[in-house]
């Protein structure tokens, strides 16, 4: 498994879409993941990469002078549970310290809501994640959003 930094624009594009069309789970709404594809192209991007074929990726963005966000991760799903997720994610907060954030949050949907979503949430509370707050309306009733928070300060 190679980790890599990605910066071209338009590789950073194709590697979100190869990857989220292969999620439907998560990434079903078109809508939300054209979104995501096209916020891509301006983020901090890390990917891994199997025989150079894409199978995981990972978006950061600044929320706040001294916060950055997942914004958006994908790993291809006959890789999860193989130690992809949490490389990229080591490879994305050190990315973030380096760029002199002092805190990480993501957003995915809440405990209890859907499995798929249920393996996600316990993944970010496996890498250090701390509950923070639920907006019950922020996507919309069926998905109450779970914002979680990590210090990067020690």
């Amino acid at each position: 498994m190679d980790i890599r930094e990605v910066t071209t624009a338009s590789e950073k594009q194709r590697i979100t879409r190869e990857i989220l069309e292969a999620l439907p789970d998560w990434f079903g709404i078109e809508e939300s993941r054209e979104e995501y594809i096209r916020k891509s192209a301006d983020l901090i991007f890390h990917a891994a990469f199997d025989n150079e074929q894409p199978v995981g990726f990972i978006c950061l963005k600044e929320t706040g002078k001294d916060t950055a966000e997942i914004c958006v991760m994908g790993v291809l799903k006959e890789y999860h549970r193989k130690g992809v997720g949490r490389v990229l994610f080591e490879e994305a907060k050190n990315a973030a310290i380096r760029e002199g954030y002092s805190f990480l949050q993501v957003k995915t949907v809440q405990m209890g809501k859907y499995d798929d979503y249920d393996d996600t949430n316990r993944f970010y509370l496996s890498m250090g994640f701390k509950e923070f707050e639920v907006f019950p309306m922020l996507w919309d009733e069926w998905n109450p959003c779970q914002v979680y928070v990590m210090s990067l300060v020690l």
